[in-house]
């Protein structure tokens, strides 16, 4: 693993596992995670030959242009890594091991290099069949700057170990030219804003947060006020 956040995602979840060989998605609390939540997201993979994704952050999300909530995680995965990625994932899930996936991306801008974590979970004390994942750039990201993901291609995909060491990014080599075939972009929703009027912000964090506790079912007490 290369970047920070995929190590702090696989230590959290060490640390739930509590003696279990994989932790159970009720037991994952947003709030210990808050830093990295935009990007964390989790995949139902009771079938590993089509994984989707029950709710994805918000900066994940906007890598692809849309909504992934119900999405098939392989979608925009070229063929041949389809393979590869739905075996480790099987293996993942027997092992109690999470995996890390090293891919390129091509957007209309170019390619970029990136690593995905997923780290198996069960769900309601049942047998594994879930992930908690993360995605981040490990390279030059500018060919992600305000451009969408268009097609994946697997370069490597390992078991990770606990306490592996941080890799240096230093020295990584980028992809040849792009061979993918290029997915055209369907077409989305976009929100009209009245620019008369001033919306309310919301911090992008509380929004997610409260996505992720009404999709894990956590109930948190209400604050009380003090005098």
């Amino acid at each position: 693993m290369k970047h920070r956040n995929s190590h702090l995602l696989v230590g959290y979840w060490s640390r739930l596992r509590s003696g279990r060989s994989v932790p159970d998605q009720t037991a994952i609390d947003p709030r210990a995670i808050k830093r990295i939540l935009s990007h964390v997201f989790i995949l139902d993979a009771a079938d590993p030959n089509c994984p989707t994704y029950r709710l994805a952050g918000t900066s994940h999300c906007d890598r692809y242009g849309m909504e992934l909530r119900g999405m098939n995680f392989l979608a925009r995965w070229e063929m041949q890594s389809r393979g590869t990625i739905i075996q480790m994932m099987r293996k993942s899930l027997t092992s109690a091991e999470p995996i890390c996936l090293s891919f390129a991306v091509e957007t209309e801008r170019g390619t970029a290099q990136m690593e995905t974590v997923l780290a198996p979970l069960s769900f309601a004390g049942c047998t594994p069949s879930r992930f908690i994942g993360i995605s981040q750039i490990t390279g030059d990201g500018s060919a992600l700057f305000s451009n969408t993901i268009l097609c994946e291609r697997l370069v490597d995909a390992k078991l990770v170990k606990e306490n592996e060491p941080l890799e240096s990014p230093d020295g990584v080599k980028f992809p040849p030219p792009s061979k993918f075939q290029t997915l055209r972009k369907a077409p989305h929703l976009r929100l009209v804003i009245n620019r008369d009027t001033k919306p309310a912000e919301v911090p992008e964090g509380n929004v997610l947060m409260r996505r992720l506790v009404d999709a894990l079912g956590i109930e948190i007490p209400p604050l009380r006020a003090v005098p």
